[in-house]
């Protein structure tokens, strides 16, 4: 146990008298208060990250770009979202979560503005591709492990399940709003709403969210008073040298690879193919983009409601089952949306079943990372997992406008979507994660 008077640090106990404890009321709810924050930046990057599927068709009309360039954008931008996870969470704990954090709302708010001025295809690809990936790929799924490892011991199923239906409620707010904008004004009010809702987080990170609970004189949620928390291996050394190492040992693993795999195959049916062409099938199909985007928003409702009770139900069963489930429920909605006839009652029944678990695979997915790899290097390997998730996004992203464009449809694409999911529900079912998957790497004396 510590004496009093002092934290812990990566290699030694610091006298609080050198170090600035800021207090917070609450006592260990403050966690909650993090929580909150970090609920919103996710929201802001779900609505940035969402924003290309209602820009899609403004901008054809605007430049006369075809779909499959705005779907390359998008792609791209997915791409880097899910490849600058595992960095980030290594460069949280090397040089700090706040600083980490307010850089890449920073870029993000500054890359979208900067799109505002953009008269060629590289300019679209430059700033909603390229500088937003990079900027939200620390604002994303890998931001909420990290948060929920650093903050909280107990209810940690939970909490991810809320802070993973940040995505769907980014929908919930952000689709009808910015649909209205583009139907009203085009792609440009679009890109202005983005940047100053993410330009507004700034102040908020700075002021309410510490760097970790031993900063303000607490330890993590549902902990004793003398817990001390791992020491993340990232913290020491170069951060590029550990994230990869990480992934090479990994990599030697068969559970990696099952997680890889079910998460390559959830981007691409979820924010991929769906959040990126949903709204544009729509269109073919007659339906305005409003409308649309209400659809969307729906799915966010049930997908608010799915992923927080997915969290729960983590807690206390069989992550592997809860996934087969999900991947099965979404292949079969996948396959059963071409042939609705997109009437008002069969797109309610596709949003209820597919928004129910359109984030849901997250809380179990998470859970299971930690069991294979333990606290320590769980958040990074676990980066690498969503990286696989964004891979699979950005693919479906430019599968999909590809597709449209060969055969002037989205059927085969969705039915394809649909097959995968099934695959996937299979897989998780061979996930093992009774033994380590590798030992801790040896810390610095």
């Amino acid at each position: 146990m510590l004496p009093i008077g002092t934290y812990t640090s990566a290699h030694r106990n610091v006298p609080v008298s050198n170090m600035i404890v800021q207090s917070r009321p609450f006592g260990q709810r403050y966690a909650f208060v993090v929580v909150a924050v970090i609920f919103l930046c996710l929201l802001i990057a779900a609505g940035l990250r969402s924003a290309p599927a209602v820009m899609m068709l403004p901008l054809e009309e605007s430049f006369g770009w075809r779909r499959d360039v705005v779907s390359l954008a998008a792609a791209i931008g997915i791409f880097l979202y899910g490849l600058t996870g595992p960095f980030a969470a290594a460069l949280m704990e090397r040089i700090g979560l706040r600083r980490t954090l307010l850089a890449s709302l920073v870029v993000m708010s500054g890359s979208t503005a900067l799109s505002l001025l953009m008269t060629e295809p590289w300019h679209l690809l430059l700033t909603w591709g390229v500088f937003s990936g990079v900027g939200s790929g620390a604002v994303a799924t890998v931001l909420g492990a990290t948060i929920v490892n650093r903050w909280f011991k107990t209810n940690r199923g939970l909490v991810m399940g809320l802070m993973s239906a940040s995505a769907a409620t980014g929908l919930l707010v952000f689709l009808p709003l910015l649909a209205a904008l583009a139907q009203l004004g085009g792609w440009k009010p679009v890109a202005i709403a983005i940047a100053i809702a993410t330009a507004c987080l700034v102040p908020l990170v700075y002021l309410l969210v510490p760097e970790r609970p031993a900063s303000i004189g607490m330890v993590r949620y549902g902990a004793d008073a003398d817990d001390v928390p791992p020491v993340p291996p990232a913290s020491q050394g170069n951060f590029l040298t550990h994230t990869l190492s990480t992934l090479r040992r990994a990599a030697g693993t068969r559970v990696f690879w099952y997680l890889f795999a079910t998460f390559f195959i959830c981007g691409f049916t979820t924010n991929g193919l769906v959040g990126t062409h949903l709204i544009a099938f729509c269109g073919d199909m007659g339906i305005g983009q409003v409308q649309a985007a209400g659809l969307l928003s729906l799915m966010g409702i049930f997908d608010l409601i799915g992923t927080t009770l997915s969290g729960w139900l983590t807690d206390r069963f069989d992550p592997r089952k809860l996934l087969g489930v999900y991947y099965g429920i979404r292949g079969l909605s996948l396959i059963y949306l071409p042939y609705s006839g997109f009437s008002s009652t069969s797109l309610i029944i596709f949003a209820v079943l597919y928004g129910l678990d359109w984030i849901a695979t997250v809380p179990p997915t998470l859970r299971l990372s930690n069991e294979a790899f333990g606290d320590r290097s769980g958040p990074i390997v676990f980066g690498w997992i969503v990286a696989g998730h964004q891979v699979g996004a950005a693919a479906a992203a430019f599968f999909g406008g590809t597709m449209r464009e060969l055969q002037g449809n989205y059927e085969v694409a969705f039915l394809i979507a649909g097959m995968t999911a099934i695959a996937a529900a299979c897989i998780s079912l061979l996930i093992n994660t009774s033994r380590p998957a590798f030992e801790p790497e040896p810390q610095a004396a």
